[in-house]
């Protein structure tokens, strides 16, 4: 072998062996390749061969056979049965046809919001957390509510969000939010620039769907208007002492679970994102240290609004409360206890996609809670 001075193999010797690796797994690969595609053309040809062999078995007996040209009884009652098999069939291969199609769409769109709702992972920055949600698409994950944390520079900084309606039509809404969450949460100081960012990303999406959906290019008219089109947003900022600074659009307040469960702060949120524009100042509400040991209960008012076969709405606080009883609670076992509820208090599917997103601290030590309580207005830097 011919080696360099530094004794490593000569440089166009490796360069050789690098290409002949890269042509043998290429190789390799095509016969997985052709099987795949092979595959895929059978699966075409038996689903039109299917129905061109029923006709064609139809047309056959109709024309060929000598008992279809008889008037008799059990002629006609033979004939009958013919057609009925033939008839039976091609609803069975259609029927198959489209579940089939109906699956691919909903794994598709799952996967999309998977991507979109990436999974959490179950520490961030000494925080422990877990999320869920409960999609009102029957038989779908799909559905309008967002979340996110992100540990930056700032703080760990969450987002909950609820866009209006759910499924499908959602999903572009809810990735035009959490893409400019994603990116305005690191590169932002300051949470009222990030609630900034949202508006102009929700402006933007608003504006790129009105040309798409507006008559002269075609489009049909849409389920619901624009101008209808919000979304709820809080945002949480939760510093390296435990500090809770909060931004609030339209958005129901989370609940501090501290031997019993109590809402945030009882400040009248801002207007939701889209039909009206953030007023010029943006007070940050701080509220208060998230201790060690307590936790915070994020969730989309689906889960508030299900109601029983009476029309009673969800307990949530009492479930909440009951939950946190017995310190410290497990942000898994508490949103697994709270959709099982959920499901026994509605007796079905809920009318609205429910998202819950539970975070703990496990920091050994954080200062002492201020005095005050509750959530004061700080200025915007």
């Amino acid at each position: 072998m011919i080696r360099s001075k530094a004794g490593v193999p000569c440089p166009t010797r490796l360069r050789a062996r690098v290409r002949a690796r890269v042509r043998d797994r290429a190789h390799r690969g095509v016969p997985r390749l052709a099987r795949r595609v092979e595959g895929q053309r059978s699966g075409r040809v038996l689903s039109l061969g299917l129905p061109t062999l029923w006709g064609a078995f139809a047309i056959t007996y109709k024309l060929a056979c000598p008992l279809a040209q008889q008037d008799g009884m059990g002629a006609r009652i033979v004939s009958s049965a013919v057609f009925f098999a033939v008839g039976t069939g091609l609803i069975a291969h259609v029927r198959r046809a489209l579940l089939r199609e109906l699956r691919q769409i909903r794994e598709v769109a799952g996967a999309a919001q998977n991507v979109l709702l990436r999974p959490l992972p179950p520490r961030i920055e000494g925080l422990a957390l877990a999320a869920g949600r409960l999609s009102a698409s029957r038989g779908a994950s799909v559905g309008g509510d967002l979340y996110e944390v992100a540990a930056t520079d700032h703080g760990v900084r969450v987002i909950m969000g609820d866009v209006r309606g759910h499924g499908l039509a959602a999903l572009a809404t809810v990735a035009a939010v959490l893409g400019s969450f994603r990116e305005a949460a690191h590169d932002e100081p300051e949470l009222p620039q990030v609630l900034r960012r949202l508006e102009r990303a929700m402006g933007r999406h608003l504006r790129e769907r009105s040309r798409a959906e507006h008559p002269a290019s075609g489009a049909a008219a849409p389920d619901s208007p624009l101008a209808e089109e919000f979304v709820t947003v809080l945002l949480l900022e939760i510093g390296q002492d435990g500090e809770i600074s909060a931004l609030n659009c339209g958005h129901p307040w989370p609940h501090l679970l501290s031997g019993q469960a109590r809402p945030l702060t009882d400040r009248e949120p801002l207007p939701p994102l889209g039909p009206f524009p953030l007023p010029a100042e943006l007070p940050v509400l701080r509220c208060g240290r998230l201790l060690p040991g307590q936790a915070l209960v994020l969730h989309t008012d689906g889960v508030e609004d299900a109601r029983d076969a009476a029309g009673a709405f969800f307990p949530l606080r009492d479930e909440l409360s009951e939950a946190a009883r017995v310190p410290p609670v497990s942000p898994q076992s508490l949103i697994r206890s709270l959709y099982a509820e959920l499901l026994r208090h509605a007796g079905k599917s809920p009318s609205d996609d429910a998202a819950l997103l539970v975070l703990r601290n496990d920091r050994k030590r954080v200062p002492s809670q201020h005095p005050e309580s509750g959530c004061r207005a700080g200025t915007m830097s």
